[in-house]
């Protein structure tokens, strides 16, 4: 039923061909389905909602929502104070913008709002324009999508099929802002494992989130299967989005459906969090991946310095070119706390989060952030080309504020990027989808404590490190020759120096000094020769001048301060990376010393990192082919090109 209510709705875009372009057939398309099942839905109470509003008037009072959410009548939260619906609308052909307007704006502001997002008064004006308005009205009047005709599940699966269609019309609208059913199936199944059993009991209360709600498929999908697992759970679906139309999108499939509305909030998220103080039960997001965070960078920063780990990025935070940890670290603080029941989440990102970022770096400082505090239960590596936008490698990174004892202090690595089907036809970037029998396998793996080559488990000190800061002795010899005076002149410090420098480069072409190791001895020579040149030179500007003259020579003596310790050659500074559990004077003696008798670490400069490396961890070293076999195809081929000359010449 579903499929031939979404085929005749489909097939009213054919009227719109040749005045509009195929990618906007959605924007008309979509909000005139929402004003159609919200036409059908009030049909029942439309007159006694209408006499009220006339009665107050009447009486010259204020009409109260109260009143006219009563005299709806419905389990629906909305109403409409227009005296016009879709049908009546059409009663003046010549007025059909004005009445359908008029129609429009009498929802209450809780839909009025989709419309608003969706433009209709825009594109009410494009189809007047083009003279399809009335044609476009009339279609969809007759279409009856009644509850009684079309229950809210049914509705929402024909509103799925049409956001689905025109997603594939537009390869743009779905790479942003739609996110694969099967990759979101099994972020929601692998939410819900762990809650198979308390899902089913009486009375239970779940709340969702998606702060990237996008067009609203992580929450319909989401309350499908908790309403699947116990059809009497009370559930709160909430969400914010930045872009208008899938903003509307999400409220209107959501309305359709017979879901409130109330907790979806239109905003940038990283802005201003539209959920302040809530925490849920299971929160979902697909953050865009690698997009800069530079209009959102004053804002975000501020919170960072002035509200610490009292706001959401307290931890640290990313570079600015990337902003997908931002989204990591919101989410985490909607995640409702372990003494309220704990709460779960799982995240789409690339593999960036994984390992941008060294010792001390913002990114480093969230990863671990998020592993001190025992956060992470999981990662899921997907199959490559699984969105619509991109083909690059991406992961479902799984948290929970209240692990099972067998996670306490553990994550799991999944690498699920061989559990895939190919598509029989490709949309966008996207050539590969996980079948049930896939998710089921993924969702069988992370329900596992045991380990193979598909799953393995770490301590959450295995991902830490410490990085070493190596230093080698500074040796030098210093000379006075005309290539090493013209570089010491390029020096900034030096490009003020208002004396006359053609007679000291007269005596530099003249008597050169040959390369030198004692730098005082050096030093006064170079002041006698200034002198007698009449050049006058600060300390800063003199000691600019010895630099540039200065050349590295690993047979010189080590230069030292004036406390006689070894100055440090800036040129061969060398980090290292000390495995956690590791002692770093031991790595040092063993790693470095062997190869650098001279170095030392200076410890001022030790931080510590954290960085999952979840490539290496599946890596399967494969060996190359032996000569002889490269040699015998190299034989192969020549021989078949001889056999063709051969021919040819014959």
């Amino acid at each position: 039923m579903s499929n031939n209510h979404a085929t005749f709705i489909w097939s009213i875009a054919d009227l719109l061909r040749g005045s509009f372009k195929a990618h906007q057939y959605g924007d008309i398309i979509l909000p005139f389905t929402v004003l159609r099942r919200l036409d059908a839905v009030l049909a029942p109470t439309k007159q006694a909602v209408f006499a009220a509003v006339e009665e107050a008037k009447s009486q010259e009072m204020p009409v109260r929502a109260s009143l006219l959410r009563n005299k709806a009548g419905h389990e629906y939260s909305f109403w409409n104070e227009s005296r016009f619906d879709m049908k009546s609308a059409l009663g003046d052909s010549e007025n059909v913008a004005v009445n359908l307007l008029d129609y429009v704006n009498g929802f209450s502001e809780n839909v009025k709002d989709i419309f608003d997002k969706y433009k209709i008064s825009e594109r009410i004006a494009e189809l007047d324009e083009h003279d399809l308005l009335f044609l476009v009205t009339q279609k969809f009047a007759e279409v009856d999508l009644s509850p009684a005709s079309v229950p809210n599940e049914e509705m929402g699966h024909i509103f799925e099929e049409l956001i689905r269609k025109f997603a594939e019309a537009s390869n743009e609208t779905a790479g942003e802002h739609f996110t694969p059913r099967d990759v979101v199936e099994l972020m929601v199944d692998v939410l819900l494992a762990p809650e198979s059993e308390t899902l089913a009991k009486q009375n239970v209360v779940r709340s969702v989130y998606d702060p990237t709600a996008g067009t609203g498929g992580m929450l319909s999908v989401a309350e499908d299967h908790i309403r699947s697992a116990n059809p009497s759970a009370t559930l709160t679906l909430a969400g914010q989005e930045i872009n208008p139309q899938s903003y509307a999108i999400c409220k209107a499939d959501m309305t359709v459906k017979g879901q409130s509305v109330d907790a979806i909030i239109f905003g940038d998220t990283l802005l201003h969090d539209g959920h302040t103080n809530s925490t849920f039960s299971y929160c979902l997001s697909n953050p865009p991946f690698g997009v800069d965070w530079k209009k959102q960078q004053k804002a975000v920063t501020e919170e960072h310095k002035d509200r610490g780990f009292a706001g959401r990025f307290g931890p640290g935070l990313p570079r600015v070119s990337d902003g997908s940890m931002l989204f990591l670290l919101h989410l985490i603080s909607k995640m409702r706390p372990a003494e309220d029941g704990g709460g779960r989440a799982a995240i789409v990102l690339n593999g960036s989060p994984l390992f941008t970022g060294g010792a001390g770096s913002g990114e480093s400082n969230i990863r671990k952030w998020v592993l001190e505090r025992d956060l992470l239960e999981a990662i899921i590596a997907l199959p490559s080309d699984m969105f619509y936008n991109t083909g690059i490698a991406t992961y479902i990174w799984v948290l929970s504020t209240k692990k099972s004892p067998e996670r306490v202090g553990k994550v799991q690595l999944i690498d699920g990027s061989k559990l895939f089907h190919k598509m029989r036809k490709g949309l966008g970037s996207k050539r590969n989808e996980l079948g049930q029998e896939d998710i089921a396998a993924l969702v069988k793996l992370y329900d596992s404590t045991a380990e193979d080559e598909c799953s393995k488990w770490f301590a959450v000190e295995d991902f830490f490190y410490r990085t070493i800061t190596v230093e080698r002795p500074l040796r030098l010899n210093w000379a006075l020759t005309s290539e090493r005076f013209t570089v010491a002149r390029e020096a900034k410090a030096l490009e003020k120096v208002d004396a006359d420098w053609s007679t000291f480069a007269e005596q530099v072409e003249a008597n050169q000094i040959e390369p030198m190791t004692d730098a005082a001895a050096f030093r006064k020579q170079i002041v006698s020769r200034l002198d007698a040149a009449g050049v006058s030179l600060s300390a800063a500007q003199l000691k600019a001048l010895l630099a540039g003259l200065a050349e590295r020579d690993e047979s010189s003596p080590i230069i030292v301060d004036g406390k006689k310790r070894p100055e440090a050659d800036p040129t061969l500074r060398d980090t290292e990376n000390v495995p956690w559990g590791e002692d770093i004077h031991e790595y040092f003696e063993r790693e470095v010393k062997p190869f650098a008798p001279d170095a030392w670490i200076d410890g001022s400069k030790t931080k510590e990192g954290c960085e999952i490396p979840f490539t290496r961890h599946f890596y399967k070293y494969v060996p190359p082919r032996s000569l002889e076999e490269i040699d015998a195809d190299l034989d192969a081929v020549l021989g078949r090109i001889r056999a063709r000359l051969e021919a040819v010449k014959a």
